[in-house]
């Protein structure tokens, strides 16, 4: 560490950690202590992340290489002495706002709500493998961590120091070199990362896919020959021949700031038209921020092995977002904007390429559907954003798809459900809600069960969307079952007495109409049911309208969608039904809107007036006690 500690510069400021950092420093010290050895691989890519910004930088300012050089390397510092190990780059570098900014607050959007969700789990590494914890991780091995840093180009450095228990303090510092020295104070059971044998290990174990050399100093004074730890070449220019899969496993803890295992690697060299190497992984888990309408996708694109961009808009459609890794080609320009080159047709074929490739290998690991279902319902509901808009490749998105159904546990596909289609069936049924076990049990799917059909349920939000864009499967149209009560008529059952149709009684009719002029503007309309077979009521769309479970998403999101024309269906046969026969005036009332706000609440709607559904049951409940 520098003998010029920010005591001799102007007095340092000190700031409280953001609430995020400091929930997250607590987690990352009690969640991943008995694998603490991370925070080497976590603080060396930074440390790599950080040369390659510089590289690019440089590409259109020289002068940032002025003060330092172009030969990038990491160094590990061992003194024995004062117990410290310092990580030191010669990258891009922090000036003051950037120290405060990334190691004293957490930007990413989504951040306080996932903190809520991991609560007092200290001991659930999935949870915190999510987030990524990066710099934070040193705090696991360090009672105190000083950072030193200057950002090139600029003249002034800084100082960062923190215990890591709330607070932290930034100061000048006048003699900084440009990049990061992060020195960490060892704690006393931490010593061991001292050794420069345990150095080894780690670095050759997690780090040895880094393109720079990861060099540990000298460290007796009679020793002048720095050491060179991991391989130092870019792991994705090599064969597959040449890497073991716990490479692959380790390069992709780097290029993802992950903890889970990749369920998927693909790694392969295009040569032809356009040359470019690809390797991609697809997580096991689910990045905590992936409905995040700001997150881009985080495949990091070379030039030649020069760092351009991780969050390049054109490289990987939005539908494969969760999709980490590395792509390299020589064939695209090196000197550009990113903005210019994010619009190079070369990319867009590139791009083709890589979705070609990634679709194909999903199509293969779907024969196998427990190891499919693991990536479905992880990323199923992002999947589906490329049935609204993909057009090009919707066939074989649809093929890929996967859904939860009232005819058999777990997923299925559309093409095993069109295996199934009963004699007559011209659709292809489900129902939107947010459970498909309560959608399972909805008594719009009552009379669809009863004649043995296959309904599909859809839970996710992009279900609403990708639905009427799509329109048809093989021929066959998709039809919710709010709309579709009449094609029950159509369709043969197995015990042929539930296909003949029965005709609404002279009573059942005039109950209708009484029924309708009770509820009047609360509904649309009252009309006997042809779907229930054991509910007394459910409540539809009208034919052509919003669908109850999107006009209920647009309003929790403050949208002002149009009111929706609501219909209530009774079922002539229900028991309770044929009592209201010759309930007339406030009795006949007050059972109508009791059977309306019984409908709401079966289709996961408040309410509109708790107090008079509350009266009228209680009033219920004491005449039939």
């Amino acid at each position: 560490m520098t003998k010029n500690t920010s005591a001799e510069n102007a007095k340092p400021e000190t700031r409280e950690f953001q609430a995020e950092v400091a929930k997250l420093l607590d987690l990352v010290v009690h969640s991943l202590y008995s694998n603490r050895e991370i925070f080497l691989r976590e603080l060396i890519s930074n440390a790599s992340d950080a040369c390659d910004k510089l590289r690019y930088a440089a590409l259109t300012d020289s002068k940032l290489l002025e003060d330092g050089g172009n030969a990038f390397a990491i160094h590990l510092t061992v003194d024995k002495d004062a117990k410290t190990l310092t990580i030191n780059d010669n990258g891009i570098g922090m000036n003051h706002d950037e120290l405060i900014a990334n190691l004293g607050t957490i930007a990413k959007s989504g951040t306080a709500e996932f903190l809520k969700s991991v609560g007092d789990a200290k001991k659930d590494t999935n949870l915190i493998g999510q987030f990524g914890v990066g710099f934070y991780s040193a705090f696991m091995v360090a009672d105190k961590v000083e950072v030193i840093s200057r950002k090139a180009g600029d003249a002034q450095g800084w100082i960062w120091a923190s215990d890591g228990k709330g607070a932290f303090t930034v100061a000048e510092q006048a003699d900084a070199r440009r990049g990061a020295k992060i020195t960490l104070h060892l704690k006393a059971d931490a010593e061991d990362f001292l050794d420069p044998i345990r150095l080894r290990q780690i670095v050759k174990t997690y780090s040895d896919h880094i393109a720079l050399p990861v060099i540990l100093d000298p460290i007796e004074a009679d020793k002048d020959t720095a050491e060179t730890l991991n391989s130092a070449s870019a792991l994705w220019m090599r064969s597959k021949n040449e890497v073991a899969p716990e490479q692959y496993k380790e390069f992709y803890h780097h290029v993802a700031h992950a903890f889970d295992e990749p369920w998927h690697t693909l790694h392969y060299r295009a040569e032809g038209a356009i040359e470019y190497t690809a390797l991609l992984f697809i997580p096991t888990q689910k990045p905590f921020d992936l409905f995040n309408p700001d997150r881009k996708g985080q495949v990091k694109l070379y030039v030649n092995r020069v760092f351009i961009s991780d969050q390049l808009e054109g490289l990987i459609p939005r539908f494969l977002r969760f999709v980490r890794g590395v792509v390299d080609s020589p064939d695209l320009p090196l000197n550009v904007s990113r903005e210019i080159l994010q619009n190079n047709p070369l990319l867009r074929k590139i791009q083709s390429g890589i979705v070609k490739r990634l679709l194909k290998d999903l199509k293969d690991r779907a024969e196998k559907p427990e190891e499919y279902n693991v990536f479905w319902d992880a990323f199923g509901p992002v999947f589906k954003e490329g049935l609204y808009e993909d057009y090009e490749r919707r066939d074989d998105l649809l093929e890929l798809a996967r859904f939860k159904s009232t005819a058999v546990e777990g997923l299925t596909s559309l093409k095993d459900y069109a295996s199934r289609m009963k004699e007559g069936q011209e659709a292809i049924y489900y129902i939107t809600g947010d459970n498909a076990a309560v959608l399972k049990n909805s008594p719009q799917v009552e009379g669809f069960l009863a004649k043995g059909i296959e309904v599909l349920l859809f839970t996710d939000a992009i279900d609403e969307f990708w639905v009427p864009t799509v329109g048809t499967y093989e021929k066959k149209s998709f039809k919710s079952v709010a709309e579709a009560g009449t094609d029950l008529d159509a369709i043969k059952s197995e015990d042929k007495k539930d296909d003949a149709k029965e005709e609404p009684s002279d009573d059942i009719k005039a109950l209708v109409e009484k029924i309708k002029a009770s509820l009047g503007e609360a509904v649309a309309d009252v009309r006997v049911s042809t779907r229930l077979t054991g509910s007394p009521v459910c409540l539809v769309a009208d034919t052509g309208g919003m669908s109850l479970h999107l006009a209920r998403m647009l309003k929790q999101h403050g949208e002002n969608a149009a009111p929706i024309r609501k219909v209530l269906e009774i079922n002539p046969k229900h028991t309770l039904i044929k009592r209201l026969n010759g309930v007339e005036g406030a009795d006949l009332n007050d059972a109508a809107h009791l059977l309306l706000d019984q409908a709401r609440i079966v289709e996961g709607e408040a309410v509109p007036d708790p107090a008079a559904f509350a009266k009228r049951m209680s009033m219920f409940l004491e005449k039939g006690l």
